[in-house]
């Protein structure tokens, strides 16, 4: 029998880039920016609808100079032979050059069991083959291999980001090849800003699937899809084969506007694959969308379509 999912939306409000892990302790992990772009706090809970209530505890500051110390944006925790690790992005200003921020790809380490306990260790920058606006990392393991997946400017591409893949030496450092796989083509990822970013992973039916988001983070901002056989080359950019329509987007019937930078855990009872991701319930926004606060984390379950494919459908209105 399934369980009825009756997680409230909002789930936890002002938190975008949302990101809930579950755990084999079976505890959900949740981390997400804050408003003021300042620190990563983690919470968790046994419940995902818990989460809405449970106590974050800051875990990392940003530094008062230098690289770390501006715009902490879209932290990802993983838990990676027996230690916890967290991804995210920092610049070392706030401003912006030729229309771009300055950030870098980081990490953080825990070897404690809980990971609201213990110490972080700074692991330091994830280097890429450019030093460039990079951010948005997400990592996964694949027959024995682990991914890296993230989002950069690459110099000689005209936009904002398109999206990598490289295999990890270990958990904070990449090796071998650097291979995009999707740049913004269609005109859905091009509002705005050209932007591909935000990209999460989940496996199932034989295949690996890839969500992310494009466009700017205001009602524009929607998801895509990139899927690729299990069996694949996943170094290759021709196995990763790109939806030309949007998966998931703005919904004015149901006022959820921009919804995007996802991420994927399951219901309680294990039955049911959970769709996370961030969107305002307005469409109209004073001054930079990126600094508009109340992008609220969302949660809903995910459908699957008859040839194994996801459905998503559209973003459900707000709980009364």
């Amino acid at each position: 029998m399934v369980r009825e999912f009756n997680v409230k939306n909002p789930l936890v409000e002002q938190r975008a880039d949302p990101w809930i892990y579950k755990h084999t302790d079976g505890y959900y992990y949740f981390i997400a920016s804050v408003p003021e772009f300042d620190r990563i706090e983690l919470r968790r809970s046994e419940s995902i609808q818990g989460l809405a209530e449970a106590e974050g505890k800051t875990i990392w500051v940003k530094h008062e100079t230098g690289l770390m110390s501006a715009n902490i944006w879209a932290p990802e925790i993983h838990y990676i032979d027996g230690k916890w690790y967290v991804y995210y992005a920092a610049a070392h200003t706030s401003d912006t050059k030729d229309g771009l921020f300055d950030h870098r790809m980081f990490a953080l380490e825990n070897s404690s069991a809980n990971p609201l306990e213990g110490e972080w260790v700074e692991k330091g920058q994830i280097k890429t083959k450019w030093e460039s606006f990079a951010l948005d990392a997400t990592t996964f393991e694949h027959k024995g291999v682990r991914y890296y997946v993230w989002a950069q400017k690459d110099p000689a591409i005209p936009g904002n980001s398109n999206i990598y893949i490289s295999e990890m030496e270990n958990p904070w450092t990449l090796k071998g090849e650097q291979v995009c796989i999707t740049t913004p083509e269609y005109d859905w990822e091009k509002i705005g800003f050209l932007v591909n970013e935000g990209a999460a992973i989940f496996k199932r039916n034989g295949r690996i699937f890839m969500t992310f988001s494009a466009s700017a983070t205001d009602h524009n901002y929607c998801m895509g899809l990139l899927t690729a056989d299990e069996n694949s080359d996943l170094m290759d950019p021709k196995s990763w084969v790109k939806t030309p329509e949007p998966v998931f987007t703005t919904s004015e019937e149901n006022g959820q506007y921009g919804p995007g930078h996802n991420s994927f855990t399951v219901s309680e009872d294990g039955t049911q694959d959970i769709l996370v991701f961030h969107a305002r319930s307005y469409k109209e926004i004073v001054g930079d969308p990126l600094y508009d606060p109340n992008r609220h984390a969302r949660v809903q379950v995910i459908q699957w379509n008859e040839d194994g494919t996801p459905n998503f459908g559209v973003p459900r209105p707000d709980t009364k």
